[in-house]
């Protein structure tokens, strides 16, 4: 499905000055105020400036045999959610819940498994329905309980049929971020809720520095063509968002 970038340069430079504390003025149809607002605030300028022309539009990564995704909306936006399955199995975990999980509940799979990335109204809207009608066991970050979800600690794996679930910690948007990273398909993925965007991120309601962290450690670590599922946006790949995501490109 075709869905723009969830932030534009100004986002991407409002998010940076709230995250640092520093007040920025920006013209966004001027590139020398963009540079400038880059150089001050640690941003890629050429990436600032490629997202403000609209030169930036990750790549589509095509279908995924085991990937599904949805997108439903949240009053004056939209948030995606997934659901993983073994192809063979049929065996299947959904990731986060979005605001009407109505066509998850049609797939021809069996969803055991309910993962959230973390609890902000808009990934948990539809949690106690999909868990009611599926009798899934849900699960989330010990950094962030939530009511009817088991809580687990960093760097705990699962397993969807054949499927390897890995969790890694990608705090800062939220108290409780958590990444699952997902081998056994065509590609890799790693879905990531609010910690990454294309070209942007979550703004650091819980501390800017440690979203910025946990991304560079857990996220940029990762091989180039690992499938990036945000809460917010388009697909990307950890490859594209190294050269194009004006927060980690220099």
């Amino acid at each position: 499905m075709k869905i723009p970038l969830e932030d534009t340069a100004a986002d991407v430079v409002g998010k940076a000055s709230r995250g640092l504390g520093v007040e920025v003025a920006v013209d966004a149809e001027n590139d020398v105020s963009l540079r400038a607002a880059a150089a001050r605030l640690g941003l890629g300028a050429d990436a600032l400036v490629a997202l403000a022309r609209g030169h930036y539009s990750p790549a589509d990564p095509g279908a995924i045999d085991g990937l599904a995704w949805f997108n439903t909306p949240f009053n004056d936006m939209t948030v995606n959610s997934f659901v993983v399955f073994d192809p063979e199995t049929r065996a299947a975990a959904a990731f986060d819940t979005g605001t009407d999980c109505s066509d998850m509940l049609a797939m021809d799979v069996r969803i055991e498994q309910v993962f959230l990335t973390h609890v902000h109204g808009d990934h948990v809207f539809e949690f106690d329905r999909l868990v009611e009608k599926t009798r899934a066991k849900a699960w989330v970050s010990d950094r962030e309980p939530f009511d009817g979800a088991q809580p687990f600690e960093d760097g705990r794996e699962f397993r969807i049929g054949s499927l390897r679930v890995r969790t890694v910690r990608t705090s800062g948007h939220a108290r409780g971020g958590v990444t699952y990273l997902i081998d056994g398909l065509s590609r890799p993925l790693a879905i990531v809720g609010d910690a990454l965007f294309a070209g942007s991120m979550g703004g650091g309601m819980v501390s800017f520095e440690e979203a910025l962290r946990t991304n560079r450690e857990n996220l940029f670590t990762l091989p180039d063509d690992t499938v990036v599922c945000p809460g917010h946006g388009p697909l990307t790949t950890i490859g594209e968002e190294k050269k194009h995501n004006p927060f980690f490109a220099r």
